[in-house]
Parts: C-alpha cells; structure tokens; sequence
C-alpha cells in the first residue's frame, strides 16, 4: 500500500484459491462498496492518484488487472480477466476458470458509468469508454469508444 490512501465504507479486498497481491500505490480512492478480488495466480495493481467509485467489481483470476495513473473509473464498473468454460453437459460451476489474458487501463484514461471491460484487453492512455459500454477488444490511446461491445466513436484527439 502507498501513501494516502483512501478505503470507502465496505470495501472489500480478497485474496482466495492462491490469489496474487493487490497493490495500491500513492493517493489511490476506492469509494464505498467496491469489491476487489485475486485467485489462482492473478494480481491487481492500481497506479497512484486513480480513483474508483461506488460499486465497482475488479476480479483478477490467472492473469492480471493493471490500471494506470489518475485514472478515473465511474460507479458500477466491473474488470473480469477470466471466465468459465462452456462444455456441454457440465454444469457451468463446474468449469475450469480460463484466461485470454491481463485487463490494463492507460494512464489518464475515464471509465464511464458501468462499463464492463472484459479479459485480454487493453484500454488505452488517456481513453473515454462511454457509459453502459463493453469493452471486448483493445482500445487505442486516446480514442472514444461506446456501444456493446464497444466501438470507436471519436478521438480525444479531434476535439477542442
């Protein structure tokens, strides 16, 4: 943990099934309600001055979620780098957890109100994802992306 850190009113960090650390650097704010989660092998590292709101869900099951400096991430948004297995005739608790890969949100990036960013994706620097969005693929620096699943809609660099 760095320095100055602000933990809100049920906050829960968990560390299950061999899970790696959660490391917050300096001046990071997690508001109220959030639940942040390892197992199995996978970490989370949220970089100084980034502040995650209200409600949000970051679990990091075999591979890693890494979020940038001053990063600012709306209520309700939920990083999952993992999901289970779809097999049929196996009941879907009884999957195997699988991974495509590490969450990593740029430096200076804003997450919009419940955005769900999904495994092996990485959101570029200073990237708007629109509220409501889902990011499955890659998201290049700069870049304005909405919709299910998300797409480009614009730059940060074309506006004034």
């Amino acid at each position: 943990m760095g320095k100055h850190i602000y933990l809100g009113d049920g906050v829960v960090v968990h560390r299950t099934n061999e899970g790696g650390p959660v490391e917050l650097a300096d001046r990071v704010q997690i508001y109220g309600n959030t639940f942040i989660e390892t197992g199995m092998g996978g970490r989370i590292r949220i970089d100084e001055g980034t502040h995650i709101q209200p409600g949000c869900h970051i679990h990091a099951y075999l591979s890693e979620v890494r979020i940038g400096k001053m990063v600012e991430i709306a209520p309700n948004c939920g990083f999952y780098c993992y999901d289970h297995g779809m097999a049929p005739g196996i009941p879907i608790m009884e999957q195997q957890l699988r991974s495509k890969g590490n969450i990593s949100v740029g430096d200076g990036a804003w997450i919009g109100y419940g955005v769900t960013v999904l495994q092996g994706v990485r959101i570029g620097e200073g990237a708007v994802v629109a509220a409501g969005a889902v990011v499955a693929h890659d998201v290049h620096d700069h870049a304005i992306v909405g919709g299910v699943p998300a797409r480009v809609i614009g730059s940060r660099l074309d506006t004034v």
